[in-house]
């Protein structure tokens, strides 16, 4: 592991100094990749460091030992142990660090929600849901742009689209893929029975335009009016697109914005992640046997939680964890499932 965090070190003290480099501070792109490689590195070389002086503590103190002065031998027998300790705890901390990431944890995000099997219950559900994802977009200090909604009835949601930006998004939100569960007592129902009801969630890690070409011959565009509540000019303007991707056979619309323009540069960005997320799936299937100690992330057929209000009982299926606080859920409180999975996840990696 020293070989390895020697490499890492030496590469980031050359890229620490690119960054002084003329050329490339007049490179905006290479600027970028050189900052964000360097930021990467950036954490593992410091704990590398930090556990380098502890080293050489640990050195001097074994050195102290074997001092003639009792008090300065004493003395060193007493902060041997906490200095060791911190070692150890640093090793730990290294392991974790060097583990390999998902090159999409840094991604900004195209969140889709659906209503599933429940009737009305489901979409009233997938608004509920929707609205707690944005509640905590903001409260991570993320953007969130709605790109394009459908109502369903009693005032629920059919389907919706976000894009969520900022920073890792995508290592926050991607075990949010799968199938969501709800059983409680719909307020139309007299008899007081518990009903059940599905929505599908799908977090695609967004791809730019060098990752995933598309050739323009192979779309196919419509312009209509936007639909729905809004603001002015809404439902007046023919600005809502919807292209469908020939090749593939996917169909994005988007509506939310007054500009015709707009509207097509977000559907754009819709189609590029569900393309991406297509050929990621491909690759996925291929290295099926790698995955199965992790988390799922993506299975949009997987049953992954299940919210009980009767019992006010949220319990995520992947790792067994039961929370007692729906109310605080359903208000965009998800740090604890999300640190949760992520814990799980990085000790099946360990492992």
């Amino acid at each position: 592991m020293t070989d390895k965090l020697e490499e890492l070190s030496r590469k980031f003290e050359h890229l620490t100094a690119e960054l002084s480099d003329p050329e490339v501070l007049g490179n905006q792109e290479r600027l970028k990749s050189v900052s964000k490689e360097r930021a990467g590195l950036e954490k593992i070389v410091e704990t590398y460091r930090e556990r380098t002086d502890v080293d050489r503590q640990l050195a001097d103190l074994h050195a102290m030992l074997g001092d003639q002065d009792p008090e300065v031998r004493q003395m060193a027998k007493d902060e041997l142990p906490g200095l060791q300790a911190r070692r150890d705890s640093l090793d730990e901390k290294l392991k974790i660090l060097l583990l390999p990431k998902d090159p999409c944890d840094e991604r900004d995000v195209i969140l889709e929600i659906r209503a599933g099997t429940g009737g009305d219950e489901a979409g009233l559900f997938a608004g509920e849901l929707l609205r707690a994802y944005l509640r905590y977009a903001e409260a991570r200090g993320w953007k969130a742009d709605l790109l394009d909604s459908q109502e369903g009835g009693a005032g629920g949601v059919k389907e919706a689209s976000v894009a969520i930006s900022g920073d890792e998004v995508y290592s926050s939100l991607k075990y949010e893929s799968g199938v969501h569960r709800v059983q409680r007592v719909p307020e139309t129902e007299a008899q007081g029975r518990i009903h059940t009801s599905t929505v599908t969630v799908a977090v695609l890690p967004e791809a730019d335009e060098v990752e995933v070409k598309i050739n323009p011959a192979d779309l196919e565009w419509d312009v209509m009016r936007s639909t729905g509540s809004g603001g002015q000019s809404v439902n007046t303007t023919d600005s809502a697109v919807r292209v469908t991707h020939r090749p593939s056979g996917i169909i994005v619309k988007c509506q939310q914005e007054k500009s015709q323009q707009k509207n097509r540069s977000m559907a754009l960005k819709m189609l590029r992640a569900k393309l991406y997320e297509q050929e990621q799936g491909r690759i996925k299937t291929a290295q099926d046997s790698s995955r199965k100690a992790q988390v799922g992330t993506g299975e949009r057929s997987e049953k992954i939680r299940t919210y009980n209000f009767p019992q006010d009982r949220c319990t995520d299926h992947r790792i067994g964890l039961t929370l007692h606080n729906l109310p605080a859920l359903m208000g965009g409180d998800l740090d604890e499932l999300v640190t949760a999975l992520r814990t799980h996840d990085t000790a099946e990696k360990l492992r």
